[in-house]
């Protein structure tokens, strides 16, 4: 049987099989070993092949992880020869980026799409939290903005709070496998809150580091 894995928790996988229920999965030993410079065989993405163990427990076991269209890595936190395969099989990856409280670098920027680029995975990149923009400021990052849409990136300006882009965003992830990225603090987690409340994701932002 085949299913797609949603979550990654350690030890075990949460598979989406076709019946769109959701199976605890562990993994075979031997797949722990199939590729030595990355520090996890499976991915949030993976198509998977897997085995009933506990039909009552709904608990199962991969026994293998099918080919990936593409996936996109980081370098590992522990092991510096490693990396740390982040997802698989993505129709796009997202940007989430803040110029103020917390302010993103454009070199931060450009280092995710050139990531992107090298993983051959489509990307886009959304500016937030633009209700705390004064009208100068708006007028620079509508400058911004322009220059990664001239080299082919598309962009999107979105506030939780007045609820501009939100909508536009909705679209963007509708029937699309995507990976959302982008530094603590700058609302991932409540942007999409706002388009799926039922996940009631966790969100907070420290003053003394805006993050």
């Amino acid at each position: 049987m085949q299913g797609i894995v949603m979550r990654s928790t350690g030890l075990w996988y949460e598979v989406l099989t076709d019946d769109k229920s959701i199976l605890k999965c562990r993994v075979r030993g031997k797949l722990k070993l199939l590729d030595k410079k990355v520090t996890n065989p499976i991915a949030v993405g993976d198509y998977v092949d897997y085995e009933i163990e506990n039909s009552t427990e709904l608990t199962g076991i991969i026994t293998e992880v099918l080919p990936r269209d593409n996936y996109i890595v980081r370098k590992s936190v522990h092991k510096t020869a490693h990396a740390h395969v982040l997802a698989a099989n993505l129709d796009q990856a997202i940007l989430i980026v803040t110029l103020t409280f917390p302010r993103t670098s454009l070199g931060f920027i450009d280092r995710f799409l050139v990531t992107a680029e090298a993983f051959e995975i489509p990307a886009k990149v959304v500016f937030n939290k633009i209700d705390l923009f004064n009208a100068e400021e708006l007028e620079y990052l509508q400058e911004i903005k322009q220059i990664y849409e001239d080299i082919g990136y598309p962009c999107l300006l979105t506030s939780t709070l007045t609820g501009e882009g939100i909508e536009d965003f909705r679209q963007w992830l509708q029937n699309q496998k995507s990976l959302l990225s982008g530094h603590s603090g700058v609302g991932k987690s409540s942007l999409v809150n706002l388009i799926a409340p039922d996940l009631q994701l966790k969100t907070s932002i420290r003053t003394a580091t805006n993050r």
